[in-house]
């Protein structure tokens, strides 16, 4: 069967959010945040004039949190005008990128931890929980970089892809927000890490593999139930309706995708709903 291809002509998709019967996302080397319908039309939202988006989520007011990647901040936009939220500078240490957003509208960040596209050597970076009057706090300082990040129904369990650690780790949320009892909740296979990822209804998994260029779902202990194969790098997905949105792309470098836009949304069955948060 041909791939489905919902929108393409991307600089790179990332951070793709199900939100109000359209799928969300950063179009994060073209500086923007997209809202497209299922017919493939896009409206950009809000651009970011100096600085390129990642992770999306929402406030229980209803407004948008974006994350500002190079100048570490994390903005608010209420529809009209983009305003600070939280400075997270002195706390990540280097570029901010996906974050989840729970039913409280605690924001969970996580960050590179080092100059990936400079070549430097991977090194342990921090996830920052920032509460909903801006206030932010390091959670875990030793996470081989925070990338896609789920918080499963119940509120109780964050999930995060530590990309350069290839597996996804798990920690209980306290009421506060705060987390403890860090474990790892699946080793991903050889050759595959975690970038974006999204939670079903049945306890899965799905993790977008740039490296293995595929999205596989997993459950607890890293059984591996789903695999979907593709011919280029994925980088987020997300769950909307019955469908599994996978974000692609030929490269993650700034320059190449700016030049190439061959960025897309490409669109395959999901065998169970979103759940739990984004």
């Amino acid at each position: 069967m041909a791939e489905q291809i919902l929108i393409d002509g991307l600089c790179f998709g990332e951070g793709p959010r199900w939100h109000e019967g359209a799928l969300w996302l950063s179009d994060m080397h073209d500086q923007k945040v997209l809202r497209v319908q299922l017919d493939g039309s896009a409206t950009t939202v809000v651009t970011l004039s100096d600085d390129e988006p990642s992770g999306l989520g929402w406030l229980p007011n209803g407004e948008l949190l974006i994350v500002s990647m190079r100048k570490r901040h994390l903005l608010r936009f209420d529809g009209e005008q983009l305003h600070l939220h939280a400075d997270l500078s002195q706390l990540a240490s280097w570029y901010c990128n996906d974050m989840v957003v729970d039913g409280e509208g605690r924001a969970y960040v996580g960050n590179f931890g080092f100059d990936l596209h400079q070549g430097a050597a991977p090194k342990p970076a921090e996830l920052i929980r920032v509460d909903v009057d801006g206030s932010a706090t390091v959670e875990d300082n030793d996470v081989m970089f925070p990338n896609g990040t789920v918080i499963t129904p119940d509120g109780n369990t964050l999930i995060v892809g530590e990309s350069f650690g290839g597996r996804l780790t798990a920690y209980d949320v306290a009421p506060d927000g705060s987390l403890s009892n860090k474990r790892t909740w699946a080793e991903l296979p050889q050759g595959a890490v975690p970038d974006g990822i999204c939670l079903d209804s049945d306890g899965g998994i799905w993790s977008a593999s740039p490296t293995s260029n595929e999205c596989l779902r997993q459950v607890e202990g890293g059984e591996i139930t789903h695999r979907i194969n593709l011919d280029r790098g994925a980088f987020a997905c997300m769950i909307g309706g019955d469908q599994l949105y996978v974000l692609t792309s030929s490269s993650s470098d700034p320059k190449q995708c700016r030049t190439n836009r061959d960025a897309r949304v490409e669109v395959h069955p999901a065998p169970y709903p979103a759940a739990g948060w984004p």
